[in-house]
Parts: structure tokens; C-alpha cells; sequence
């Protein structure tokens, strides 16, 4: 593409150039969400051990018939609730992040100038760009002279002076001057697209709440089914408890020992920490 960066191409590339690009996906498509789905979201805060006790529990109340014992349920619905607005509201703001808000390029084509998305930019497309402008994709410059804003990529809000032959980032602003650039990378090859997808790509986050929060319900995960048993057995063969009852006692028993407040505390306690966050960066 070299032999591209010359001023007498700067008519730009025709209409029968621009769809064979596209063929061969030299398009300046958006690369994927790298964020959770909303399925795995849903699956990660309902389907977790702590709930599985909950419901296995309940459902024993239920079949029993001692319906006013399951008020419990309504904590641990409130606190999975919790998790899942929290976590939509997380992938929504991140899926929102991106280094570019330009929604058209000037663009030459057949030697004419024209108004086009940046999605339909195409690699070696023929950019027009002046001051106020931003770089929609990684350019070399053909003709012309430009000082560049660099600030959200480098950080440095210095002025970058470029001229013919050098590379413009996509992400960065004209502030001053005129040029034509010839696009070099599209789509996820983009300089702002890889620091975009970089910055939303799932991680795991060391958090001491929930570290502590995982310890404990493991460590009760292995105690409550063989204590459950022995409960039921003491109750109903020992005490000779009526089946209920029984059941309601080793119900008492286990609710116990699942932390449900602990849990709510800590789900309360992270939300009200997103909001206050949220609102210190309004």
C-alpha cells in the first residue's frame, strides 16, 4: 500500500475500488462486544451455590406447606436483583466507551468529495480533514499540513505538528490546519479501537468483600447438606417430630448458617458505592 501515499492519488479510489475493499473486508466495521452478555449476566447471579441452598430450602418449606417461612426467599430475590441491575448498568455504561465520536468523514472518491459514515470508510479511502475534525481512522497524510490534539490517546495535551508522510491516530483532533490522508488500518485494527477494546474486555476484579463473601459460602456449602441431614434425622426419628416440623426446625437450623443479611449488606454497599461514584463524575 506504500506506493498509495502519493499526492496524484489524491482523486481518491473509485466506486468499483471501494466494493472490491468491502469484499475483501477492508471495511471500517466496529469489532464485537467483548463485554458479558446479558444471559451470562442473568446466569452468573442466579445460578450461584449460595442460591441454590436458598431455593432447595424453600422448596422443602413449601412442600410442607409452611408458607409464612419463606419470607427469607424475598431477601435472597432482592439481593440476586440487586447484582443483575448493578451489573447491566456496568456493561451499559462500557459497551457506551469509545475514543471516537465523529459520525461522518469527508471522504474523495471518484475525484468528488462526499459526506460519508465512518462505518463505510474503506482502507486506502482518501480523507479530507480540517480543524475541529477528528481522525476516524489511522491515516498516513498525503498533502497538507495539520497540528494534531493527541490528549486521549497520549494523555499530553501538547499540539503534534504533522505533515506529508506522517501518521495520524484515530482518536486524535485537528486543531489547526488542512490535509488529506489516505486511511491505513479499519476497524479493530484502528489505534483507538484496540485501547477501546482493551479497556472493555472482562476481567476478573479482586474485591475482599466478595473474596470473604466466596470463603464463607463455600465453607457452609460443604457443612449444610450433611448437617441438614443429621437435623432432619434427629428431629423426626429421634424427637419423633411431626414431618413438618421436623422440617421447619432443620430449615431453622441451615437458614442460619447462610449469611442472607451478610449478602444483602454487601450487594447494598457496592451499589450505593457505583451511585455515589457516578455521581462525584457527573
Amino acid at each position: 500500500m506504500e506506493d498509495f501515499y502519493k499526492p496524484s492519488h489524491l482523486s481518491g479510489l473509485t466506486s468499483e475500488q471501494v466494493q472490491t475493499k468491502k469484499e475483501n473486508g477492508k471495511q471500517n466495521i466496529q469489532p464485537e462486544k467483548v463485554t458479558k452478555s446479558t444471559n451470562q449476566i442473568l446466569k452468573d447471579n442466579i445460578c450461584t451455590l449460595f442460591n441454590l441452598f436458598n431455593v432447595m430450602i424453600a422448596i422443602a418449606l413449601a412442600l410442607v406447606g409452611a408458607w409464612s417461612n419463606l419470607l427469607f426467599i424475598l431477601i435472597i430475590a432482592l439481593n440476586t436483583l440487586i447484582g443483575i441491575v448493578q451489573e447491566l448498568h456496568a456493561k451499559k455504561l462500557v459497551e457506551k466507551l469509545s475514543l471516537l465520536s465523529a459520525p461522518t468523514a469527508k471522504v474523495i472518491r471518484d475525484g468528488k468529495a462526499s459526506e460519508i459514515p465512518v462505518q463505510e470508510l474503506v482502507e486506502e479511502d482518501v480523507v479530507a480533514l480540517e480543524s475541529g475534525k477528528q481522525v476516524c481512522s489511522d491515516s498516513v497524510i498525503l498533502a497538507g499540513e495539520v497540528e494534531v490534539n493527541e490528549s486521549l490517546l497520549t494523555g499530553e495535551s501538547d499540539p503534534v505538528p504533522k505533515s506529508v508522510g506522517d501518521h495520524l491516530l484515530s482518536g486524535s483532533f485537528i486543531i489547526s490546519g488542512k490535509c488529506k490522508t489516505c486511511v491505513e488500518h479499519v476497524g479493530a485494527e484502528n489505534y483507538a479501537a484496540k485501547i477501546a477494546c482493551e479497556a472493555k474486555r472482562l476481567r476478573s476484579v479482586h474485591s475482599e468483600l466478595l473474596s470473604s463473601m466466596r470463603k464463607v459460602t463455600r465453607f457452609t456449602g460443604f457443612l449444610i447438606p450433611p448437617l441438614g441431614i443429621l437435623l432432619f434425622l434427629e428431629a423426626f426419628f429421634l424427637r419423633g417430630d411431626m414431618l413438618n416440623h421436623a422440617v421447619v426446625t432443620t430449615a431453622a437450623g441451615l437458614l442460619g448458617m447462610l449469611p442472607k443479611g451478610l449478602v444483602l449488606l454487601i450487594s447494598i454497599s457496592l451499589a450505593v458505592g457505583i451511585i455515589s461514584l457516578g455521581i462525584m463524575a457527573g
